[in-house]
């Protein structure tokens, strides 16, 4: 993209205003609406705006702060070409008033850390597996859990509303720009997965922000409820979004391969697995990022539990898939798609480099082990212990991991903690449904 063309797309599909949007500290989009005549303008200078009401951001007295467009971003919904107000969107960047990129943004910060990686001569590409529900809503179009099929992995059910609405937001993906590898219904029922092309990490964070936008939107026109919540029901899988992640050389080459070394890993990729493993508590607050997040890591439905890896084993942390040599790659599989993906994939890539950089190598392979009939001395023989249980103690190990709040940086690490242990007390203190049904008539 360039002004010229964005000015073209402009008048030729007679856009009426653009989003300019960005993500406030927990990944909840935001945005500043503007006329698609004042567009070239804010991409030449920016546009200010208030940033004390934003989460995370700053205080009402350091609150002007500008937005700067990233022409690479722009893109149109396609939905809105039939409607009377035609809708443009596109990423920006925050800044500061004194014209620095803001340490408050998770965009910025993510850029940060991938600088990181190419002094250190890597280039990382990864795309996420994003899982969600479609549920039913209630006569006042709010939210339910009553589910639209009752499908399971891959089924190919009937044509219902379901299928339709998920065949929609796909098509509105597409038409977007999106490349989309895989669409198709997940384990549980009502839920689905749509997979799109790898790239950056930048650019994969900033579509997986609009496919939410996209996916609540098709379904909320469609009658349904889209949510990316990791456990909604009990005793049914979760929504993860696994992600795949490739490390290259400044010239393109796939550094994670070896044919020679056993499961075809380099000994670069071995040490970037080493790194999330040392940081893995840490790096769950961040990719685990809500209360219910733990309610979809426990034992049975397909989530990792213990910190392992494997090539066969679809329970381990990080599995490595059956792929060719220009596509070698390992799979993270605790992440849910409540995550700031900004942050994430900074954490991600970070605790990786730091693997490298301290030749940190993993235990052996969990491949064809049942991890959970092993005894605890076994486990710990194996070097297999479990991931935080719950948000509380993933905060915890994130207060006392420096490298991963080094990621951070001071400001999203200082605001993040303290949103998330408010999260938590206010969980800790609140009543919940199963205390009064089981406890309030016998006590």
């Amino acid at each position: 993209m360039d002004k010229e063309k964005i000015k073209q797309e402009i008048e030729d599909k007679k856009i009426d205003i653009v989003w300019l949007q960005f993500v406030d500290l927990l990944g909840f989009p935001k945005l500043v609406e503007i006329s698609s005549r004042a567009l070239l303008g804010v991409i030449e200078d920016g546009i200010a705006f208030d940033g004390s009401s934003i989460e995370g951001f700053v205080r009402i007295e350091e609150s002007d702060m500008l937005l700067c467009p990233d022409i690479e971003t722009f893109s149109i919904l396609p939905w809105t070409l039939d409607s009377d107000i035609r809708i443009a969107i596109i990423m920006c960047d925050v800044y500061d008033s004194s014209g620095k990129p803001f340490a408050g943004d998770s965009r910025n910060v993510l850029k940060k850390v991938i600088r990181e990686g190419e002094s250190a001569g890597f280039r990382m590409m990864n795309g996420v597996e994003l899982e969600f529900f479609l549920f039913k809503v209630s006569e006042e179009m709010l939210p339910t859990t009553r589910i639209v099929s009752e499908g399971s992995y891959f089924e190919m059910l009937p044509a219902d509303i379901g299928e339709r609405t998920r065949a929609k937001i796909a098509m509105n993906l597409e038409k977007m720009g999106f490349e989309i590898e895989a669409s198709h219904h997940e384990v549980s029922p009502s839920q689905h997965e749509i997979d799109f092309k790898y790239a950056d990490p930048v650019t994969t964070a900033d579509r997986i922000i609009t496919f939410k936008i996209v996916a609540k939107t098709i379904a909320l026109m469609n009658g349904l409820y889209s949510t990316f919540l990791p456990k909604p029901i009990y005793g049914i899988n979760g929504s993860g979004a696994h992600t795949n992640i490739s490390l290259f050389t400044l010239d393109g080459r796939n550094v994670f391969s070896d044919p020679q070394n056993k499961p075809n890993l380099s000994e670069t990729a071995l040490y970037f697995i080493g790194g999330i493993f040392k940081h893995a508590d840490a790096i769950t607050a961040i990719t685990n990022p809500i209360v219910n997040s733990y309610k979809r890591l426990v034992p049975g439905y397909e989530a990792p539990v213990y910190v392992s890896w494997a090539s066969l084993n679809r329970s381990a942390l990080i599995r490595v898939p059956l792929t060719f040599k220009n596509g070698r790659r390992i799979e993270l599989r605790n992440p849910d798609p409540t995550a700031n993906p900004y942050l994430s994939f900074a954490v991600i890539l970070k605790a990786g480099l730091d693997g490298i950089k301290n030749k940190m190598t993993p235990p052996a392979p969990a491949n064809g082990i049942n991890i959970f009939e092993l005894s605890e001395e076994e486990k710990i023989k194996r070097g297999f212990r479990t991931l935080p249980s719950t948000l509380k103690d993933a905060i915890e190990a994130l207060k006392e991991d420096p490298v991963i709040l080094e990621a951070l940086g001071d400001h999203i690490a200082k605001k993040y903690i303290e949103a998330k242990e408010k999260e938590w007390d206010e969980y800790r203190t609140s009543i919940s449904d199963w205390e009064i049904k089981n406890q309030l008539p016998i006590y």
